[in-house]
């Protein structure tokens, strides 16, 4: 079966406004199926979680299916899976648990190449414990993050690294893998941020060689919350704040208070989808299987579409693309010869086409460019893009470089 991007489409009804979106990066449209699980949980019997009455086994059964699509999207164990507000909450949270045995001396490293988020919690964390922090810089005319950069920074004081899964700025995509086996040489932890990956290719926590992997539901058509990944005996080694009367078992001691079950149910619906996007979807295997199958069919689309864009963006002249990395997601970042990129935004927006202009919460990476805080225009793929919107942004971007 082919990729069907005309089926695929007409599961959102966001799309109907004719908008081209190529703000994926930022949190992308949601499919039918995910609209209806979320009023189906809020309109069935539902309580506080339980086993005696409707309510509460209806909350038990979407807390542990939540887990279990979770746990198949990602090569992680169900029991290990812990939801959170949002990738950002999960990481101050697991920032200022983690730190509370960190030392003055002990260091920290993180990647110009992150998400400010997976920069700034270990920031403060370091202040207040008095750690070292160690940055590991990204070749700026590559956009690549060696592991050696980041394996130059790690010492014996070394606790904890925090690098990106993929850069939601420009794409690249590090070698985690091998980051990981430099730091778990050193006796140190990885903490991952695979927002961006999550949402254009299969991921496998074992494989990575992550300790701690977050992403976020809504970059992959999901609700907007968080979710982190950890093996259960290492979650059960840490001791979060929390309520004297709330549970202490694993991961329900990390969760604040009641869980969003209806968002939860959403989140289940959104990996449920994602599994019948691919060549597979009909196959009998698993749901993991059936995962595998279709990230590969979204990665085969959406890089067709991105070297549709590179080609012919080359050929406009006046513009830059800084996504350079060999290995990277289908997310464009351009600036414009004397051009400020955020006019650029505006004049698309006038006819449909929405692609963003910032540094999008990756200012250090934005400074290592030497863009400042200003960064470029975003183009970011995603799985229901089609030929028609790659055509409507060339244009757009066209009529506008010859404005002058």
């Amino acid at each position: 079966m082919s990729y069907d991007i005309g089926a695929v489409r007409a599961q959102f009804p966001a799309l109907r406004s004719g908008t081209a979106h190529f703000d994926g990066p930022g949190g992308t449209q949601t499919p039918a199926p995910v609209i209806a699980a979320i009023g189906e949980a809020m309109s069935a019997p539902l309580s506080i979680r339980g086993g005696a009455l409707p309510g509460e086994v209806n909350a038990e059964e979407i807390v542990r299916g939540f887990r279990r699509a979770i746990a198949d999207l990602l090569g992680a164990d169900p029991g290990g899976i812990v939801f959170g507000r949002s990738a950002t909450q999960l990481t101050y949270d697991f920032s200022r648990t983690l730190s509370r045995d960190w030392n003055p001396g002990d260091e920290v490293v993180v990647s110009r190449l992150d998400h400010d988020a997976n920069i700034r919690p270990w920031v403060h964390a370091a202040e207040r414990a008095g750690a070292v922090v160690r940055w590991a810089d990204f070749d700026p005319s590559t956009g690549e993050l060696p592991p050696e950069a980041v394996g130059a920074q790690i010492t014996g004081r070394t606790r904890l690294v925090a690098v990106t899964g993929a850069s939601n700025l420009i794409g690249t995509r590090p070698d985690i893998p091998a980051i990981a086996e430099l730091v778990h040489r050193a006796g140190a932890l990885l903490y991952v941020d695979g927002v961006h990956l999550t949402a254009h290719h299969a991921v496998d926590v074992e494989r990575l060689g992550a300790d701690f992997f977050v992403c976020s539901p809504y970059k992959f058509f999901g609700p907007h919350h968080g979710v982190l990944a950890a093996r259960p005996e290492l979650l059960a080694t840490l001791r979060p704040d929390k309520l004297a009367p709330s549970s202490d078992a694993v991961p329900e001691r990390f969760e604040l208070g009641t869980l969003p079950y209806e968002s939860m149910a959403g989140t289940r619906a959104a990996v449920d989808f994602l599994a019948g996007l691919g060549a597979g979807a009909d196959a009998t295997g698993g749901r993991r299987a059936r995962l595998r199958s279709a990230y590969a069919a979204i990665d085969a689309h959406e890089r067709e579409l991105r070297e549709s864009i590179e080609k012919a963006v080359g050929e406009l002249g006046g513009a830059t693309i800084h996504s350079r990395a060999a290995e990277r997601t289908p997310t464009l970042l351009l600036t414009f010869d004397g051009r400020d990129a955020a006019d650029a935004y505006r004049f698309l927006a006038r006819s449909g086409v929405h692609a963003p202009a910032g540094s999008f919460y990756a200012l250090e990476a934005s400074r290592h460019l030497g863009l400042g805080d200003g960064g470029g225009l975003r183009v970011g793929l995603c799985a229901y893009n089609d030929t028609d919107d790659v055509e409507r942004l060339l244009t757009g971007l066209s009529d506008w470089l010859r404005q002058g």
